[in-house]
């Protein structure tokens, strides 16, 4: 069954804000990655960043997951309220996730086409013709 939850942009405190919302909802953070731990071909992050959030995950209830990260000026990306919220789904397939994406962009804007990610995810972005942004990303299964 396909997943949904939210996932959130900050302007650098992503790190202060998770810690807050784990110590009203508990548990313990499911992934943190910093922008260092993930390098990217011809991205190159300034030293004052490299500690920035590019992943984080924190499981609430049951089936949630309260995602984010920061946004980074010096990577272009600009940060005001109202592009800091995307719907993250996470469907259980490759060829459901490219139905989903296609058909829930047309119309809409592309941020980041799906394709594989360097972190071995299948993901894309994009803003939808009402103005929705959406992240659909498959996790592709471990090998057994």
């Amino acid at each position: 069954m396909t997943k949904l939850n939210t996932y959130l942009n900050f302007a650098g405190n992503t790190e202060e804000a998770f810690n807050f919302y784990k110590s009203v909802f508990g548990g313990e953070f499911s992934s943190v990655v910093r922008f260092k731990d993930m390098p990217m071909e011809g991205v190159n992050i300034p030293k004052e960043d490299e500690n920035k959030i590019l992943h984080i995950s924190l499981p609430v209830g049951k089936d949630n997951v309260l995602m984010a990260s920061d946004s980074l000026e010096s990577l272009g990306q600009k940060l005001t309220q109202g592009n800091n919220v995307y719907i993250s789904v996470h469907p259980e397939s490759k060829e459901e996730a490219d139905r989903i994406f296609n058909a829930l962009s047309a119309g809409g804007t592309i941020e980041m086409p799906i394709a594989d990610q360097p972190w071995g995810d299948y993901y894309g972005s994009f803003k939808d013709k009402f103005g929705v942004q959406w992240m659909v990303d498959y996790t592709y299964p471990k090998a057994k």
